[in-house]
């Protein structure tokens, strides 16, 4: 096949059109994703306060899950579309082989953690019986049968790596329709089926990775015609596996860090009350509202960007990166504009008691200060890891979380306070925007500049 046939969309059409054409289906995508966790909470919470909490401590496995099924697919995402770009089609298949193979060998550390550890992991945190059994059941389901996440993200970030955004967005939005109409039916018992509580939950959530797994491959099968998933490159590649991992372990550590950060911020929280810890919740729920769309706009900028770094093209990079920020800027802006306008609203949405909504009202006004600053970070760090610097996005992701907002939320939480703990995250996300700026000076000297125009 000739070169003027295999050229990708991503090395000639004009960039701006490129980057929304592929960023609007990823952004719709992640919406629906961020409404389905919100969705998923309440039909949970309708059970009991039990079975809320034992899927709540869940959180930090399927965390690691998702690092380690994103991080692989990250690294694939940024070496295949480099790969096409540079004409080495052999090196972008066996990039998607070695990629299968290493999500399956997660999947299987996965469910021996979920075989052996499930009830285990609650027991050592709580002494409810409840919270142990709704807990273990719904843990042991995700965990065993996690090989549908896995392959699901992974066959997603495939899809992504050519421009084939809209059939990225298909997949993820088919599995969580699908996940948000079984989990009525399954956790109450709806329809004649038996009520399954947490387990119903778990079943449901699985049932719709299998199914956006499925169809993801699908369409790498049928439509992808960039990649050929060759059987005999699904193995492992120690050479290949190598240049996956340099990229994602960075973007797997980043998520855990999130963890990490996430769980701090509950300890300083709780010398306060309890409702400071809930508005913390409400703050991250719907913030995805905000950063979700800029995470789908990063997915469609990695690989323009990937790619046309293997075509050596440095005018294409230089735009994609100007454009993004420029549209992460603006989607950060409306976001800070609801969150300063109708906290009321969106604290309402939980049923806030009126303690809530002292505390609430000037969190989420000064949280949404960082909101400024986010977007150009959020993008700096994709570029890095597009670049195959994800050691730099993993820089800007410590500083920001253990180094500055952790101390600083601490330090001001001495004072007694919590009006001003809130203030750690304007502040943390000035330090992580003067540490992304270096950083893209240093990298844009380093690996865009030398480049041809």
């Amino acid at each position: 096949m000739s070169e003027d046939i295999r050229e990708n969309k991503m090395g000639v059409m004009p960039v701006n059109r490129l980057l929304v054409t592929m960023a609007a289906p990823l952004a719709l995508s992640m919406l629906i994703q961020a409404m389905y966790n919100i969705v998923d909470s309440i039909f949970v919470s309708h059970v009991s306060e039990a079975a809320l909490s034992a899927v709540s401590l869940a959180f930090p496995v399927q965390n690691v899950m998702m690092a380690l099924s994103s991080g692989t697919a990250v690294g694939v995402n940024a070496l295949l579309s480099r790969s096409l770009g540079s004409r080495r089609y052999d090196d972008a298949d066996r990039y998607a082989g070695t990629g299968i193979f290493l999500s399956g060998v997660s999947a299987i550390i996965m469910l021996l953690f979920g075989v052996f550890f499930s009830r285990r992991y609650f027991a050592m945190q709580v002494a409810d019986a409840d919270i142990i059994r709704y807990g273990g059941d719904y843990l042991f389901i995700v965990t065993v049968f996690s090989f549908g996440v896995f392959w699901q993200v992974l066959g997603e970030r495939l899809l992504a790596s050519t421009g084939k955004t809209l059939y990225f967005m298909i997949t993820q939005s088919t599995g969580a329709v699908i996940n948000i109409i079984l989990d009525p039916i399954l956790i109450f018992g709806l329809l004649g089926f038996p009520r399954l509580e947490t387990s119903g939950a778990a079943i449901a959530t699985v049932t719709g990775q299998f199914v956006a797994a499925g169809l993801a491959f699908l369409f790498n099968a049928k439509v992808n015609t960039e990649i050929h998933l060759r059987p005999r490159y699904i193995r492992l590649n120690l050479k290949y596996a190598k240049n996956i991992l340099a990229i994602g372990i960075p973007s797997m550590i980043m998520l855990l860090v999130g963890s990490v950060m996430n769980y701090g911020m509950n300890q300083i929280l709780l010398v306060f009350n309890s409702t400071a810890v809930a508005v913390f919740g409400i703050y991250y729920k719907q913030q995805s509202f905000v950063f979700m769309p800029v995470f789908g706009l990063n997915n469609a900028m990695v690989p323009i960007v990937a790619y046309n770094y293997g075509a050596r093209r440095r005018k294409r990079i230089v735009q994609t990166i100007k454009l993004s920020v420029l549209y992460a800027v603006l989607l950060m802006l409306v976001g800070f504009t609801l969150f300063m306008t109708i906290p009321e609203t969106m604290l309402g949405m939980y049923n806030a008691s009126e303690t809530m909504m002292t505390i609430g009202v000037p969190a989420l006004r000064t949280t949404a200060l960082s909101f400024l600053f986010a977007g150009f970070c959020i993008v700096c760090s994709s570029v890095f890891q597009a670049l195959g610097n994800g050691g730099y996005a993993l820089i800007v992701s410590v500083c920001r979380q253990l180094l500055a907002l952790l101390p600083i939320a601490y330090l001001f939480s001495l004072s007694g306070r919590l009006e001003l703990v809130w203030l750690a995250f304007p502040l943390a996300e000035i330090v992580s925007l003067t540490v992304s700026a270096v950083l893209l000076k240093r990298i844009y000297r380093e690996k865009i500049a030398p480049l041809p125009d």
